[in-house]
């Protein structure tokens, strides 16, 4: 909101299709419960369509992409095709027992998508989200069997990804087990120092 540009989330895409039960949705919804990875060319075809919209003219944050080579390297030419600037990269890490802990305890408005959980936007005790008045559920995906799986994918496929963007002049390691407020300020810091260089 600051820098006034889009976080785009392709996982959120992906859900908004399964809840419009979309072709690619309907595809999407059997692999994301299985914990497994959605295809590259189904990705890079989604984003491309996305960072192609008005609102991404002056850049964009992508959140959870890539999470492959295959995908990096997809990306890497689709910026090319589209004359974009190489990209700002920010790994934010966590121990995998905080992970667990937090999407096990993590709710969602089945509505609007607003997310819950009990350090930062705890539920409210009728499970209404005050946004929308939608009833507040836990994700199909968020039980620690499929988690442990989507660690397991983040190992084989996902962490190589680091290496890849290692290249890169501006990329970045956050520590986020920390107070929300404190990540916040360092990806900010980051962006602000990027921004002044450009």
């Amino acid at each position: 909101q600051k820098y006034n540009i889009p976080q785009i989330s392709t996982g959120d895409m992906l859900r908004e299709a399964i809840r419009q039960r979309t072709e690619l949705g309907k595809k999407a919804e059997a692999i994301i419960a299985r914990g497994e990875l959605v295809s590259d060319d189904i990705m890079l075809g989604l984003i491309s369509e996305r960072i192609s919209q008005p609102d991404c003219k002056n850049g964009f944050i992508l959140d959870g992409f890539p999470r492959t080579i295959a995908q990096a390297e997809g990306l890497e030419k689709l910026f090319k095709e589209k004359k974009l600037p190489q990209p700002i990269c920010i790994e934010i890490v966590v121990p995998e027992n905080v992970i667990i802990k937090r999407l096990t305890s993590r709710r969602i408005c089945e509505k609007c998508g607003a997310i819950f959980d009990p350090v930062v936007n705890p539920i409210p005790p009728d499970n209404k989200c005050a946004k929308c008045g939608g009833r507040i559920v836990q994700r199909e995906d968020d039980n620690e069997e499929t988690i442990h799986k989507r660690l397991q994918v983040y190992h084989e496929q996902t962490a190589p990804v680091r290496d890849y963007y290692r290249k890169v002049d501006k990329f970045y390691t956050i520590d986020g087990n920390r107070p929300i407020e404190q990540v916040l300020k360092e990806i900010e810091d980051i962006l602000t120092s990027v921004f002044q260089q450009a």
